[in-house]
């Protein structure tokens, strides 16, 4: 589905309402004047709260699964405010909420 391209700006949360953002977003394409993310650089996150009872602690990183299938930037699918992501170690999803809204990929 297409939808707003996320960048270094945008705001993300790990389900347990941690502060998740890219750990190398792409210098070469600019949205709002802000960098682009990719599905190839994780996120680390930051802040999270969940403390399981079975030990295997926060949200720490997460993986981006699914992203655009039609925008690519330096070959690799650009982030979009519907694409997904698992965190590690907890396997919980990321939640996109704020994204500019300019820029529309699918």
């Amino acid at each position: 589905m297409p939808g707003p391209v996320l960048h270094l700006g945008a705001t993300v949360l790990c389900s347990h309402g941690g502060q998740a953002m890219p750990s190398a977003p792409n210098p070469r394409v600019l949205v709002g004047g802000q960098p682009v993310t990719t599905m190839a650089a994780p996120y680390l996150v930051a802040g999270c709260p969940f403390v399981p009872p079975g030990g295997n602690g926060p949200c720490v990183t997460a993986q981006w699964v699914v992203a655009a299938t039609r925008v690519f930037v330096a070959g690799q699918p650009v982030v979009l405010l519907d694409s997904q992501a698992i965190c590690t170690p907890t396997g919980t999803p990321l939640v996109p909420v704020v994204a500019q809204a300019r820029v529309i990929g699918s």
